[in-house]
């Protein structure tokens, strides 16, 4: 439980915290948001007043001041510490247990919340225009990249596809721009380690997820490698269960630890009896939706059942 009690927030208007804590969601950072929803009687808070605390223990805003946001900022903390996702309505009385006489009421909204979580989909052929749309509607912030031009094509991705922009990995200038609607995926022509891809992940890539899927096994088995080292929360292959089996004796033989191997899930995906690009996308697409809820598993095992992928990339 984080210690608060020296926590003095900067002054702002609610505006002003909104924006500043849509901001930390941006950068990848976790917030919880305290909003005055309702005053009864005699008390220092404004319905509509806000008050936001960051990961790093720091807050904007104000509900009042004094015990009444003292007490919420302790509410907080323990939401923060705890990666609580459920809003709550707290009702604070200005009695004695708050050491004031005022004898109002403050009905509080306290909100985490947690910033979208990022996927990096290496690789722009079948399967990967097909995952990355998917997953951008499933809430993830999504990059798709692709060293060949033809492939990191906009028009190759499903509508509607919220493509922002294509990127140059050689020259870093803008290629041209999709016809879209939003910017939850990203599509860079690039090859996966390099900077303009990292450019649109959050510093913290232990919540960010990496999925390899492109167009040779080398290039899959180097970027794998890549994202294990680079840290990735999740990484994950499209393949058979002997593709993973070569991928996990091959990444023991290059000096990597058993236990960062075995971090690897390949074949990718749920067992949905999986066959065309599009199932594969949507089997992968049910294991991030699990592993982003806290429910994934290992993926390692040769006799287990088999994943989606196991005929088409063996």
């Amino acid at each position: 439980m984080p210690d608060l009690s020296q926590v003095i927030p900067r002054t702002a208007l609610p505006h002003d915290v909104l924006r500043a804590a849509l901001g930390a969601l941006e950068a990848g950072r976790r917030v919880v948001l305290a909003s005055v929803v309702a005053r009864h009687g005699s008390a220092p808070s404004t319905p509509g007043q806000k008050l936001c605390l960051f990961d790093d223990l720091t807050a904007i805003g104000t509900i009042g001041g004094g015990a009444v946001e003292r007490a919420a900022l302790g509410i907080m903390g323990r939401a923060l510490d705890e990666l609580a996702s459920t809003p709550k309505l707290e009702t604070f009385r200005l009695g004695p247990t708050l050491g004031m006489c005022c004898g109002g009421s403050v009905e509080v909204l306290i909100e985490p919340m947690l910033p979208a979580v990022h996927a990096l989909v290496i690789g722009a052929g079948h399967v990967g225009v097909f995952a990355a749309p998917l997953l951008a509607s499933l809430g993830f912030r999504v990059t798709l990249c692709d060293a060949r031009a033809a492939a990191a094509d906009p028009a190759r991705v499903p509508a509607p596809a919220p493509l922002a922009r294509v990127l140059s990995a050689h020259d870093g200038a803008l290629q041209g721009l999709a016809q879209a609607t939003g910017d939850q995926v990203r599509l860079v022509l690039a090859e996966h380690d390099d900077p303009e891809v990292l450019a649109g992940l959050p510093r913290d890539l232990g919540e960010a997820a990496a999925l390899v899927m492109t167009h040779d096994h080398a290039l899959d088995q180097e970027a794998i490698a890549w994202a294990l080292a680079r840290g990735f929360g999740y990484v994950g292959g499209v393949g058979s269960r002997a593709k993973a089996a070569r991928t996990r004796a091959r990444l023991e033989a290059k000096g990597l630890p058993e236990g960062d191997a075995a971090r690897v899930r390949m074949p990718v995906g749920l067992d949905i009896g999986a066959r065309t690009p599009a199932e594969i996308g949507v089997a992968l697409a049910a294991e991030l939706v699990a592993w982003r809820a806290g429910r994934q598993r290992a993926r390692w095992s040769p006799a287990g059942p088999t994943a989606a992928g196991e005929e088409q990339a063996g």
